[in-house]
């Protein structure tokens, strides 16, 4: 005989939430959350909807993923660096908008994971773990390879972590993932080909501060078989460029 369930609503929908493990930003799907907690799918299914309305979790397609109210509650406190940041790069991610069309990301990193400062929608909203505020593993996203090959000891962090396989074309081979890195310090361009989301694919290139070392990086990305990330490599490193140049010019102006 089956031992009856003696947690409460409470605890069961505390349980879900801990269910989404490392996948809280992409999704999971109701079955396997459900599978997780030894819950039926229609308590699941119940629980979630109840969560989903407090916030606490959304859908993402035919999946769920963890809510803005949970990332509220994580985040930092406002920074005068973070703030610097929006502020003064944000109208370089709506010309790189107003060009490409395109999904766009302004990001940092955040530790292992790549932190999303601002985000702007294209006209067809494309599926995306992305959200502002959000995070994401920094080694399977493009602007979270991006920081991370010039930051040493986060990347050697990540290389002797476990690389969790988000898609069939996540890099997990550590000595892949180095290589790959070094060439994107060496380019200054990084992409993501399906590593995070099948039929995603995203280039990034980083807004370098004076001492060649990047605060922050943009990000295009679209559909695969439909944006063709290498045709805005060019206007991606002007965009960057120029929001470069406006950060120093920035930090150069005397307090008031």
């Amino acid at each position: 005989m089956t031992s009856r369930d003696t947690r409460t609503a409470v605890d069961k929908a505390m349980a879900l939430l801990r269910a989404f493990g490392d996948e809280g930003s992409v999704g999971v799907g109701v079955s396997e959350l459900a599978r997780r907690c030894d819950l039926s799918k229609s308590t699941a299914f119940r629980l979630l909807g109840i969560l989903a309305k407090n916030g606490a979790v959304e859908r993402a397609g035919s999946s769920y993923r963890l809510g803005p109210m949970l990332f509220d509650l994580a985040e930092p406190q406002p920074s005068p660096h973070i703030d610097l940041l929006n502020e003064v790069l944000t109208p370089y991610l709506a010309k790189l908008f107003e060009v490409t069309r395109q999904t766009v990301h302004l990001a940092v990193l955040a530790g292992h994971e790549v932190m999303y400062l601002n985000k702007l929608h294209a006209q067809f909203k494309v599926s995306s773990p992305s959200r502002i505020g959000g995070r994401a593993p920094a080694y399977c996203t493009a602007v979270g390879k991006m920081m991370l090959a010039y930051d040493h000891d986060a990347m050697e962090q990540v290389l002797a972590g476990d690389l969790q396989a988000w898609t069939p074309h996540t890099i997990t081979d550590p000595a892949k993932l180095r290589a790959e890195l070094e060439e994107i310090r060496e380019t200054n361009v990084a992409f993501d080909r399906q590593e995070i989301m099948m039929g995603l694919n995203c280039i990034a290139a980083p807004v370098m501060s004076p001492a060649r070392i990047p605060i922050a990086s943009f990000s295009v990305s679209g559909r695969v078989g439909v944006m063709d990330p290498e045709r805005y490599e060019q206007l991606l490193r002007k965009v960057c460029f120029e929001a470069a140049k406006a950060i120093a010019a920035r930090r150069r102006r005397p307090l008031p």
